[in-house]
């Protein structure tokens, strides 16, 4: 029983939502958002890494970065650059990449549907990054950033939002300098609220797809609010945090590729016949690279080849939802076992590359700073919601969706 509700946003003036919509604050350094925001000083960056608009070499957590992303967020909203809507209202977020669709309903979700399992995660949260954004909505009293989520697809909730997008005109409309088109409808009325709504209240469980720093944030807020106000009703804003809710059928995770700087003191030959006894390994006689095309098979690039490895039977359980993950077999039979790469959280010899950059970068970083470079097939959603479910937890890097959603469209404050 998912509870959805709707919100008076915060959000930009239609002539400034492309120059105000920008990336999640955690896909760049501060150094990369700075110059990111050269020449456009309507970026949300000016928000939601506010350190850009303070001295180089202040602190990410000095109390002067939360207080200059409230005093930028707030001047938006004086200057004009943001509205606030004069009523509660939901939107439908439609964002085309490569000519492939996925269209969100953006909505505010329950702290405690997240408290009660119902809002699943599949990812462990660090404190420091938590505390972060925790000072960061309690000082700004507000959320910023939309969690991203999913759910099992239901025809009739795509229904009532596909009809709403047919009948009316878009609030947004832009292409983003990555060539992604984000489109927004706002829904204002309440028949087509209440509809969507009920539908929801039938949903059994809404998925963290990502954002679970976020999430995890806004509701330890929400809750540092109900202590302060005992006699709270649970109607109050802080009672619920900004998501988009996308349908499982639509979303796409792209592979997350690995690279390892040295073999662990084997050489190449010694290498490759420690990975036999756990893959099949073939060389690749093809030209261009190794993408897998299908789950338990790897590509890997050594030594200016491309290999392809498919894991051999007894090297995974596929009755285990999280063993039978390829970057779990990557990891139990190769990673760990042969490399010596225990915890790939903390591991300095490993490094990660999203799909987005493609496999011209695996074998630029092999001919740069690593020895050898495994392509991935993509976890899949059936796989997230699987381990969600399990109550279990995904392993490191799983997952890399794309596109980004852009953070600044929309503002839910908390009071």
């Amino acid at each position: 029983m998912a509870i959805i509700r709707p919100f008076r946003a915060l959000r930009p003036r239609e002539d400034l939502a492309d120059k105000v919509a920008a990336l999640p604050y955690d896909v760049m350094n501060s150094e990369e958002a700075r110059e990111a925001v050269k020449g456009n000083p309507y970026s949300f960056l000016h928000v939601d890494k506010a350190e850009i608009d303070l001295p180089v070499g202040t602190g990410l957590y000095d109390r002067a970065v939360y207080e200059k992303a409230r005093e930028n967020l707030y001047g938006f909203a004086d200057k004009g650059v943001f509205i606030r809507e004069d009523r509660n209202a939901l939107y439908i977020y439609r964002l085309i990449m490569d000519g492939y669709a996925q269209t969100g309903l953006v909505a505010c979700t329950s702290i405690d549907d997240y408290l009660n399992n119902v809002i699943k995660k599949h990812e462990f949260t660090r404190a420091d990054k938590e505390e972060d954004r925790i000072r960061h909505v309690d000082t700004t009293n507000a959320h910023t950033g939309p969690i991203f989520q999913t759910y099992v697809s239901k025809e009739s909730i795509t229904g009532i939002i596909e009809a709403y997008k047919a009948e009316n005109k878009p609030c947004y409309d832009f292409v983003s300098d990555d060539g992604i088109t984000h489109t927004v409808w706002t829904i204002r009325d309440d028949e087509t609220i209440g509809k969507l709504a009920d539908e929801f209240s039938s949903v059994e469980s809404l998925y963290i797809a990502d954002g679970h720093h976020r999430a995890a944030s806004a509701v330890r807020v929400g809750v540092m609010r109900r202590s302060a106000k005992p006699d709270y009703t649970g109607e109050e804003e802080f009672n619920y945090f900004l998501s988009v809710l996308f349908p499982s059928n639509e979303l796409r995770i792209m592979d997350y590729n690995r690279v390892v700087k040295d073999l662990n003191g084997m050489s190449e030959e010694e290498f490759i016949a420690r990975v036999s006894e756990n893959f099949e390994v073939t060389k690749f006689e093809g030209e261009g690279q190794l993408r897998p095309m299908r789950k338990h098979t790897f590509g890997m690039f050594l030594g200016g080849s491309w290999y392809e490895l498919e894991a051999k039977a007894g090297t995974y359980d596929e009755s285990d939802p999280q063993k039978r993950l390829d970057v779990a077999i990557m990891q139990n039979n190769l990673l760990h076992p042969i490399l010596g790469i225990e915890d790939p959280r903390t591991d300095k010899r490993i490094d990660f590359v999203g799909g987005i950059r493609g496999l011209d970068e695996l074998e630029r970083r092999v001919g740069l700073d690593m020895k050898v470079a495994f392509s991935m097939f993509p976890t899949t959603i059936m796989d997230l919601i699987d381990i969600a479910d399990a109550g279990e937890v995904m392993p490191p890097k799983s997952t890399w969706f794309e596109p980004k959603l852009r953070s600044g469209l929309f503002v839910h404050t908390l009071d």
